[in-house]
C-alpha cells in the first residue's frame, strides 16, 4: 500500500457549473484540465476553470468513495462545502471519517 495522499478537489467553470475529482497533485491535476489532453472532457471548452475548493482526504479508497458522495450532492450542498458550512466528514460514516487527513474528522 503506497502512502500516496489524494485530494478531493472542485473545480468552478467559467459557465459556472461544478465539476469535482479527486487527484494526488491538485495543481499538477488543474494543469492538465487546462491544457492537456489528460484534462477531464467536461472541462474541455468550459475555461477559464477557477479551483473552487481542495481537500487533502487520505488514500485512494477514502477519496473515491468521497468524490461519488459529492458528485451526487445537490449544487447547494456542493455550495456549502465550498464556503465552509458544510463539511467532508459528514459524507463519511463514523468509521471511516477518522482517516480524512488533516480535517479534524473522528
Amino acid at each position: 500500500m503506497s502512502g500516496t495522499i489524494f485530494s478531493l478537489y472542485i473545480v468552478r467553470c467559467a459557465d459556472d457549473t461544478l465539476y469535482t475529482g479527486i487527484a494526488a497533485d491538485v495543481e499538477k491535476r488543474m494543469t492538465e484540465h487546462e491544457s492537456g489532453p489528460r484534462g477531464a472532457k467536461y472541462l474541455r471548452g468550459r475555461g477559464p476553470l477557477r479551483l473552487a475548493f481542495a481537500e487533502q482526504v487520505g488514500d485512494r479508497a477514502v477519496a473515491s468513495t468521497l468524490e461519488y458522495r459529492v458528485k451526487r450532492l445537490s449544487r447547494e450542498r456542493k455550495e456549502a462545502l465550498i464556503s465552509g458550512r458544510e463539511s467532508l466528514c459528514n459524507l463519511l460514516d463514523a468509521s471511516r471519517s477518522d482517516q480524512i487527513s488533516g480535517t479534524g474528522c473522528a
